[in-house]
């Protein structure tokens, strides 16, 4: 019996690969430092493979040309995205959340009956999202008196695809508590398949849509309440970094939450918009 053998991994060429480095951070900001080049190779090959290239070198030159670049850079993006997630990731932000930011919020004059509303910039499979739902869902449920909507928001078509469909394998809900997971996660009926899917009472508050932080003008509401920007600032310069959290805060009302990853805790601090109330937390 013979072992199956891989296919080799074509090579980018040095023109090659500081065209799509720079095509990227053009495009998305993301920088893609020579340190990535391997991990970019290895994410081009199924776009290679998919559209019958000879290798990954005539695939980047055919980005060359603007009208093939306009239907295949929306691919291009997915394939070089990192979209790292879980629920309850950094969970001291969603206890701030319940304890703190939505009380607050809710005892402040005037506020009437407005829905609260919560954004997850770079939501990637819509964990962030669901996690903000599953929280403020279980406050009602204890007794607090709100509505509540929760957007998702990504530059990956393919993650918003899943974020969409709200369903995750069993061992990605680890994180949650059991109480939670009982509420809020229900298996299929067939037991062979290892997943799960987010009730559809959460889905219907919570929302997706595909967005690039790196427009100037961002299709959202400016009365959210709290948004979420975690763990996608590290992947712009300084002076992207800065004109990102600027945007995203004008769409913050008044005394509106801005919460960020424990990396980039600091990122922030030079807006003029913000100040600082804890290490990741931050307020207009």
């Amino acid at each position: 019996m013979q072992s199956a053998i891989s296919e080799p991994l074509s090579r980018l060429s040095d023109r090659h690969f500081r065209f799509v480095a720079e095509l990227v951070e053009a495009e998305v900001g993301i920088r893609l430092p020579a340190a990535k080049r391997t991990m970019i190779e290895g994410r081009l090959q199924k776009r290679v493979r998919t559209l019958n290239y000879s290798d990954i070198n005539e695939y980047v030159d055919c980005l060359c040309d603007r009208q093939h670049l306009e239907t295949e850079l929306i691919h291009l993006i997915d394939c070089v995205t990192t979209n790292k997630t879980d629920f309850f990731r950094e969970p001291s932000h969603f206890a701030f959340m319940r304890e703190v930011a939505v009380p607050e919020i809710l005892r402040r004059p005037g506020r009437g009956g407005r829905p609260l509303k919560i954004w997850s910039a770079a939501c990637s499979t819509g964990m962030e999202a669901y996690t903000i739902a599953m929280v403020l869902d279980d406050m009602i449920c204890s007794g607090a008196n709100f509505q509540f909507s929760v957007l998702g928001t990504d530059i990956s078509t393919g993650v918003l695809h899943l974020a969409e469909m709200g369903i995750y394998t069993s061992g990605m809900i680890a994180p949650v508590p059991a109480a939670l997971a009982k509420r809020y996660l229900r298996s299929p009926k067939d037991p062979g398949r290892n997943e799960v899917r987010v009730v559809p009472r959460l889905r219907r508050c919570t929302n997706f849509m595909r967005m690039n932080l790196m427009d100037e003008i961002y299709p959202v509401d400016r009365d959210v309440d709290i948004v979420l920007c975690r763990n996608v600032l590290i992947y712009f310069d300084k002076p992207t970094q800065l004109k990102v959290v600027e945007r995203l805060c004008t769409h913050l009302r008044p005394g509106g939450y801005f919460i960020v990853g424990h990396s980039e805790s600091m990122v922030p601090n030079e807006s003029s918009i913000l100040h600082q109330i804890k290490p990741t937390i931050f307020k207009t």
